[in-house]
């Protein structure tokens, strides 16, 4: 019979002895902070409140990138840094990011020249680290790449290459990756307050959310990596805090694969309000997306304004043909951008436009801003900070060249390829033959890993995370969540009252990702 893994994680993670780095927030800025401090050797625990990448980590538009849009800014130290490191995720986690080719269509006689010009800056800014030269496409070029762009009136276009990447996969990658290096994590842990001695923080308290029971851990070093809600910590470290972030969202929709049949994404570079556009290839679907739309506040579950949706329809009908309609959209998603707010005071130390760590007076280190991409050099930031600030020992970063765990370059194309070497375990665990749903590529024995080694406690994790069945086909989804509670429920010790309960809770949640 399974046993539920959370005692022994709780237990490690409330042991007596002080942790050296404390890190609150399990989404890409949280996981990437504590796998440098567990792989420069420090005692490091990580706390989330809800789920790994809950946030905007598991909801971003799945590009590992430099951001074109930047370049077009001017801002090359960030294409530069950001390029770099694409590079390096490349090579270290080869199976949850490849290569991408990029049409950008071209409508006008100059788009062609102009953002040809562009794009050979990008290649140059990557240096070694470059995933493939740009070059010029001809109308009959453009269209056998992307055989759904609109032919009527398009010139050409440019290829470029980026990189493309499963973001709550990658989140459940770094916390194995932070377990193998001796690091502990604790989801479902929602921090209630700061410990403080002589002004200064010196560790926090959680309660388990799954028994109420509050627990305290000290630390030498606390690191506030809430994504979005960094400003909640801070003022239970300063009540008089003022906001650091005006938080964008960006929405998204998925549709089938038809839409996009070729082994290229879209680039639109110019849409009415100047924002890009792409429509990307995505396990055997197609994300189309984003918006940037400025909200009043912070929520767990976005959702996508009716206007959003309208302009991504609009917009991808204008160059996609056939063009998608809302009756072809499988689910629809949003994600909150923690924008950093021009700093105000002398406190603030700007690392660089991207991402910002602040030290509070109580010696609480702020991390925010930041993408995907850049996720490593934030966290080798933050602990070269932390090392600093406390008396912990200064130690060399080796995650530029650190494989991540299940590190494979096996050239798998299904499905299982996110898993790297952990496949052949999983496809050994009972229903590794069981589809789950035929509109849907995942099996039982996904589930049961998931919650037996990747600290899934619900059905939205399993369905959100652990496997992308939320965001590829919300109804499929919600179809098979009853027979997902029972595996959880199987797994987990609990009863059929327990089961149908996390049933209903996760087909309410998959009713507000359907148009």
């Amino acid at each position: 019979m399974p046993q539920d893994p959370r005692p022994a994680t709780l237990a490690a993670a409330t042991s007596p002895e002080p942790w050296d780095v404390l890190v609150i927030g399990g989404g890409a800025s949280g996981l990437g902070t504590a796998v440098e401090a567990a792989t420069r050797g420090h005692r490091t625990l990580l706390l989330e409140g809800h789920d790994y990448a809950k946030g905007t980590s598991s909801r971003s538009t799945k590009l590992v990138h430099g951001g074109v849009r930047y370049l077009a800014q001017g801002n090359i130290s960030l294409v530069r840094e950001a390029l770099h490191e694409r590079g390096l995720l490349r090579k270290n986690a080869p199976h949850l990011v490849h290569d991408l080719g990029f049409v950008v269509p071209a409508y006008d006689w100059w788009a062609g020249p102009f953002y040809g010009i562009g794009l050979k800056l990008y290649d140059i800014l990557a240096g070694k680290l470059n995933l493939g030269s740009s070059k010029y496409l001809s109308k009959e070029a453009a269209l056998e790449r992307t055989p759904t762009l609109q032919p009527e009136g398009l010139m050409g276009g440019i290829l470029y290459f980026d990189g493309q990447f499963d973001d709550a996969r990658l989140a459940i990658t770094l916390l194995r990756t932070l377990e193998d290096h001796g690091g502990v994590a604790l989801n479902y842990a929602p921090v209630v307050g700061l410990l403080k001695e002589g002004g200064r923080v010196v560790g926090a308290r959680f309660r388990d959310a799954e028994t109420g029971q509050e627990h305290e851990v000290r630390a030498r070093a606390v690191v506030n990596a809430t994504g979005v809600w960094v400003d909640d910590l801070r003022r239970m470290d300063d009540p008089a805090a003022k906001p650091m972030l005006s938080p964008s969202q960006g929405a998204h929709i998925v549709v089938d694969r038809r839409f996009l049949p070729g082994d290229s994404a879209i680039m639109i570079p110019r849409t009415d309000d100047g924002r890009v556009l792409f429509a990307v290839p995505w396990h055997d679907h197609v994300v189309i997306g984003t918006t940037d739309t400025p909200v009043p506040g912070t929520s767990f579950e976005p959702r996508p304004l009716e206007e959003e949706i309208e302009f991504i329809l609009n917009t991808a009908g204008r160059y996609m043909d056939p063009a998608p309609t809302r009756a072809d959209v499988l689910s629809t998603y949003a994600g909150l951008r923690p924008l950093v707010k021009p700093a105000e005071g002398a406190d603030t130390k700007e690392i660089s436009r991207d991402h910002t760590i602040v030290v509070s007076p109580g010696g609480l280190i702020t991390l925010t801003g930041g993408k995907w991409t850049t996720y490593r050099r934030m966290g080798e930031d933050t602990v070269t900070r932390a090392e600093r600030l406390t008396d912990l020992p200064e130690r060399l970063t080796i995650t530029p060249g650190l494989h991540l765990h299940g590190w494979s370059e096996e050239g798998r194309e299904d499905h299982w390829k996110v898993y790297g070497t952990d496949a052949e375990r999983i496809q050994a665990l009972p229903g590794a033959d069981i589809r789950l749903h035929p509109e849907l590529p995942y099996t039982e024995a996904e589930l049961r890993w998931g919650i037996r080694f990747e600290e899934a406690r619900t059905v939205e994790d399993l369905l959100a995370r652990r496997t992308r069945a939320l965001l590829l086909n919300a109804r499929a989804s919600s179809e098979i969540a009853p027979r997902v509670a029972a595996i959880l429920a199987e797994e987990l010790g609990r009863d059929a009252a327990w089961a149908q309960a996390q049933a209903q809770t996760y087909r309410e949640l998959a009713q507000g990702y359907l148009l």
